[in-house]
């Protein structure tokens, strides 16, 4: 198979990149604004790996046929989208739509990346699929939760009108090895004060609650999903619900000898309560479920930055 990745330098797009080589060529596509030529510099030398360097915001021609298109292009921690909110939107849309026509052009499957952010602060819980969300357009973090949900709208006018075969991942709180020790997300940033003894930052009163899913049991749910038969959103997350404060806890914990100590800032405007995936739908569809314990996997996260801190 050939399969072309937008984003495909970044922390999921990466790992996406590697999977996608078991199966054949893979056409990594990153402007770079967020992404890393250092998460895929191990796959450079790889005879089937290609690195394109270019904005899918803009048109996009590939010669020779394309199977798949996996659409991970975009800023994707607040720190991120707040300080590049109209490319996030560019990304969003115009992105979409570029790598919508690519996958049309060549018969291709599509496979969208969207967000749990589409749910904004929640007032279901847990999330279905058939929730339609509680989000404010023109808040702060307006400019990504739009620009995913007009993806969505987008991917599904393909499917419907011109009969792209479509799929759409709602992706929850997503960790492990190359996230970004500086993006915002809290994972990291409790692992990156955690491991200089700085004060751990906690936003409110921390009962705020977040589900971590970690990377290769969100890359395995991703692969089933692009090969199933079905074009609706379906979530992909870990149902394991913790509080931000008690994520801060267990991440002291694993740092040997560490001596931080938790502060308090305001919470920032919009941030979900709650946040917790029903993945009900992705165990009947596609016979997937999270594997990888926390324990675990904060571990190995853990572990890759302490060598690159």
């Amino acid at each position: 198979m050939r399969t072309v990745i937008t984003g495909g330098a970044g922390f999921i797009g990466s790992h996406l990149c590697e999977r996608f080589l078991q199966d054949g060529e893979v056409i990594c596509v990153d402007n770079l604004l967020t992404g890393n030529l250092r998460n895929i510099e191990h796959l450079k030398s790889h005879p089937k790996f290609h690195f394109l360097d270019h904005n899918i915001s803009k048109p996009l021609e590939i010669d020779g046929p394309i199977d798949n298109v996996l659409h991970f292009a975009s800023p994707a921690s607040p720190a991120d989208y707040l300080k590049h909110p109209i490319p996030t939107l560019k990304v969003g849309s115009l992105g979409t739509h570029n790598a919508l026509g690519l996958a049309m052009a060549k018969k291709a499957r599509f496979l969208l990346a969207s967000t749990s952010e589409v749910y904004g602060d929640p007032e279901v819980h847990p999330q279905r699929e058939d929730y339609w969300g509680n989000v404010n357009p023109i808040g702060p973090r307006g400019c990504y939760d739009e620009a995913k949900r007009f993806a969505e709208a987008i991917t599904m006018a393909y499917h419907r009108h011109h009969g792209v075969n479509t799929h759409i991942v709602r992706i929850f709180n997503t960790y492990g090895p190359r996230m970004r020790l500086n993006d915002g997300r809290v994972l990291p940033a409790f692992m990156s004060q955690a491991l200089r003894n700085e004060p751990i930052t906690v936003f409110g009163e921390g009962r705020q609650t977040r589900s971590f899913c970690y990377v290769d049991d969100l890359v395995d749910g991703i692969h089933r999903l692009l090969f199933c038969d079905y074009h609706e959103p379906v979530n992909l997350g870990n149902p394991s619900e913790i509080t931000v404060y008690e994520l801060a806890k267990e991440i002291i914990a694993l740092v040997p000898g560490c001596t931080s100590e938790i502060i308090h800032k305001d919470l920032p405007q919009d941030d979900p309560k709650r946040r917790r995936p029903d993945i009900s739908l992705a165990r009947r569809l596609l016979g997937w479920e999270p594997q990888v314990d926390r324990a675990v996997g904060l571990q190995r996260t853990l572990d890759y930055f302490k060598t690159v801190i």
